[in-house]
């Protein structure tokens, strides 16, 4: 009897979960809208009553991104911050356009997985394990290759050809969100102390201001 309790408290739980999870449970969809004062999955819902084509749209993605900037790239998101119809339905995409030998430096994605398709170009792509191996995972990639980077991990893409490189990239959640490592690390406001970084890095302080000035 006590098992066959505990068997239908599980499936109970994961079943309220479940529910909960899915907004497919309550309605078609949660489109953000700043206005409203339903709050699901960190964006308000608009009134379903007020919902339009727009809502699930975005124009522009064909348009290569300006990558005349310190690293030579430029990603161009496609979120809820762009559709509102993404909310709560996990998936978003984004475009990167790099120019010859530009970087998307190393940076982490807290809240998704990235699947990249190189559609123009040959980019080195790769990612670093958690502690304790920080075993660097690397590749080169042509037109058509694809690669994945795990959900948190620090990973970064460089065009290693002598010509412009695309790719796009899709992301298993509305909002993934981004750290870039040396913004983050040397560009924090206010500034990391100095002793810290320079403790953690190995390198003496004036290094440090250097690196944050940077930033």
């Amino acid at each position: 009897m006590a098992s066959q309790f505990l068997f239908f408290a599980s499936l109970a739980v994961t079943f309220s979960v479940a529910l909960a999870s899915d907004p497919s449970s309550l309605q078609d969809f949660c489109v953000a809208d700043a206005t409203s004062s339903v709050l699901v999955n960190g964006r308000v819902c608009k009134d379903p009553k007020l919902v339009e084509a727009n809502d699930f749209f975005f124009s522009g993605l064909h348009l290569a991104g300006n990558t005349s900037n310190a690293v030579g790239s430029r990603v161009t998101p496609v979120s809820v911050a762009q559709i509102g119809g993404l909310n709560t339905l996990g998936i978003s995409v984004a475009r990167i356009d790099f120019a010859p030998w530009g970087l998307n430096p190393p940076h982490t994605h807290p809240r998704a997985t990235e699947i990249l398709t190189v559609l123009e170009g040959s980019l080195k792509v790769g990612f670093v394990t958690s502690n304790p191996e920080n075993n660097l995972i690397t590749k080169v990639l042509q037109k058509g290759d694809v690669f994945v980077f795990p959900v948190g991990l620090v990973h970064f893409q460089q065009n290693v050809g002598h010509g412009n490189a695309v790719a796009i990239v899709a992301l298993n959640s509305q909002n993934p969100g981004v750290i870039t490592i040396a913004n983050a690390v040397f560009g924090s406001k206010p500034d990391i102390p100095a002793d810290i970084l320079a403790k953690a890095f190995q390198l003496d302080t004036n290094a440090i201001y250097g690196l944050q000035s940077k930033f």
